[in-house]
């Protein structure tokens, strides 16, 4: 029987190596100090970009470029930029992804961004907990958006698939706007849009965490863990979408039709920062499970559906030496060191 060391409690065992006791000990998840037994479920990262590389993840992203013309100008809100997949116009740095909006002529337009989007690569689950850590531009004309789109589009058209505008701003540094958009048909949309304003000289220039909590019942928007909007529609708000981040420049919704307005009115570049874009569900808690071997080490598995890795730290389980282990299997086996008089293992998520 594998021994079980769930979130809220450690697990420890003392095993005989060569005339020295070795203590391994397992602690799943972030250490917390928690007595008591654990949920049977609890929310966990299943899907997430950290942006901690050098590049982009291909496998997450792609790029929609142009103005989408000659069907959809404007990307069919009179906006401004022409939208590229160059380096200037996103990167990724120091953990952080940038999506940047440039002052430049390209094909007859005054402004470059990017538009980045999940679409054929990742799509959420039915339900859940989304989570952006971002700060957004302010200024005329800026129009950055964190949102998502029905799975179901292009085939069922918009607003048919359902739009969630989880992260909304036309430049003004007050507030964040979250907003549900469906409908049989453009000409008949029903918006449902909610308000969340900053106070004591907080910003959306500052980092904040975005949220959606999606369940069946209901579609609740927060920030920073405050709630503020909270709605119950249903269909089509009932099945996976995929992800959109993309910082607009001009069109109706910050009301603007001049570029030299815009041009007069901010100083280039512009961007939105991201720090990570996280899916959460509610699954079995995160923990590690260890099996004897038959030559004395030890097997160590954990869940395959949470975003998690292992850590390790000798002879002290209070201190901060923790340090990522390369591990490429799940399962894999451990010896202990007998010259080490203890040692210790976490799972650390995402």
């Amino acid at each position: 029987m594998p021994l079980v060391c769930n979130l809220v409690r450690t697990g420890r065992f003392e095993i005989k190596l060569a005339g020295v006791v070795a203590n391994l000990i397992l602690i799943a998840g972030l250490l917390s100090t928690t007595q008591g037994l654990a949920a049977s479920t609890q929310w966990n990262i299943v899907w997430s970009d950290e942006f901690n590389g050098t590049n982009i993840n291909t496998t997450n992203w792609t790029f929609e470029l142009g103005s989408d013309c000659p069907n959809n100008c404007g990307w069919g809100n009179s906006e401004r930029e022409y939208y590229t997949g160059r380096t200037n116009n996103a990167y990724v740095s120091n953990g952080i992804l940038h999506i940047v909006a440039q002052q430049e002529t390209i094909n007859g337009y005054s402004f470059t961004s990017a538009r980045m989007t999940s679409r054929g690569l990742y799509s959420t689950p039915t339900y859940g907990r989304i989570q952006w850590r971002a700060k957004l531009p302010a200024g005329f004309g800026m129009w950055p958006a964190l949102w998502m789109m029905g799975t179901n589009y292009p085939f069922v058209g918009w607003p048919a698939c359902g739009e969630i505008d989880v992260v909304e701003n036309p430049g003004n540094t007050t507030y964040n706007q979250s907003s549900l958009h469906y409908g049989t048909d453009w000409q008949h949309v029903i918006s449902k849009t909610g308000y969340y304003y900053f106070t004591g000289g907080d910003s959306i220039t500052n980092f904040h965490t975005y949220e959606l909590d999606w369940s069946a019942s209901s579609e609740q928007f927060l920030v920073d863990g405050h709630l503020y909007e909270t709605r119950s529609i249903g269909s089509p708000f009932n099945a996976p979408f995929f992800f959109i981040m993309n910082l607009a420049v001009g069109g109706t919704y910050p009301g603007t039709t001049s570029d030299s307005d815009i041009i007069a009115s901010n100083t280039f570049p512009k961007e939105i920062q991201v720090d990570y874009v996280r899916v959460y569900e509610q699954t079995a808690p995160l923990a590690l499970s260890v099996t004897t071997q038959p030559n004395g080490s030890f097997k160590l598995s954990w869940p395959t559906n949470i975003v998690c890795h292992v850590q390790i730290q000798t002879n002290s389980l209070t201190g901060a030496n923790w340090f990522n282990v390369s591990v490429t299997t799940n399962p894999f086996v451990v010896s202990p060191n007998p010259n080490n008089t203890s040692v210790f293992y976490r799972l650390q998520s995402p």
